[in-house]
């Protein structure tokens, strides 16, 4: 007879207090995960930082690279000039890259000359910094770079672009010894790097110093108004 008052077998019992507690369990880390995704979310968005405002790049655009010498420059700098109109330097992107050069023996085939143009244009970047940032930091690098060449000396130099230096020294090479004169200079966010050589041939005199550096200027000075004017 006492078996017959057990409406309920014992298993039955236990299966329904364990599935109790599990549910329990999945009210409890329910309410807790919820509340902590919000707090999450709060605390990710209160801590993120606004993207910087970059300046905006003050030219867009390069000229022609064996454009930006006049054509009396070159005439001036490179007598009897291989080619008046320049060898252009091959570049993947012409907007941010380009350079020419002119070479030649001068007037009695024995003085020779060799000047040459380089730009770089550079672009705002989130991870690089604003145009002109770099273009400092590119010009302050050359200008550091050309002036520990052994015999080079580097000196700023006034009334070129937003900030020029020229570097002056002799070099040889192969038995041939020529003055050399860079200007590197910068406006904006373009840097722009002039190159002017010049050698006697033949135990002719070489140009003095004062010569190449002139001449390196005014090329210069040619190269930014290009510049200018392209993006005008």
């Amino acid at each position: 007879m006492e078996r017959r008052r057990r409406t309920v077998p014992r298993p039955a019992v236990l299966l329904a207090c364990a599935a109790a507690v599990p549910a329990l369990l999945i009210a409890g880390c329910s309410s807790g995960s919820g509340s902590g995704s919000k707090d999450a979310t709060a605390s990710a968005s209160g801590s993120a930082s606004p993207t910087p405002t970059l300046a905006p790049e003050r030219f867009t655009t390069l000229p022609d690279a064996c454009k930006t010498v006049t054509k009396a420059t070159v005439t001036a700098l490179v007598p009897k000039t291989k080619s008046l109109s320049g060898t252009e330097t091959q570049t993947s992107d012409i907007k941010a890259r380009g350079g020419c050069s002119w070479t030649g023996n001068g007037k009695d085939g024995y003085q020779y000359r060799w000047l040459s143009v380089s730009m770089e244009r550079y672009s705002s970047s989130t991870a690089l910094g604003s145009a002109e940032d770099q273009a400092k930091k590119r010009y302050a690098a050359e200008v550091a770079s050309l002036g520990k060449a052994p015999g080079f000396t580097a000196a700023p130099v006034t009334g070129v672009g937003d900030e020029a230096s020229s570097v002056g020294g002799k070099a040889t090479v192969a038995k041939v010894t020529s003055q050399n004169g860079t200007v590197v200079t910068r406006t904006g966010n373009v840097v722009l790097i002039v190159e002017f050589n010049g050698a006697g041939l033949e135990g002719k005199k070489n140009p003095t110093a004062q010569t190449v550096q002139s001449g390196a200027q005014r090329a210069a000075k040619d190269a930014l108004s290009a510049v200018a004017a392209a993006n005008a």
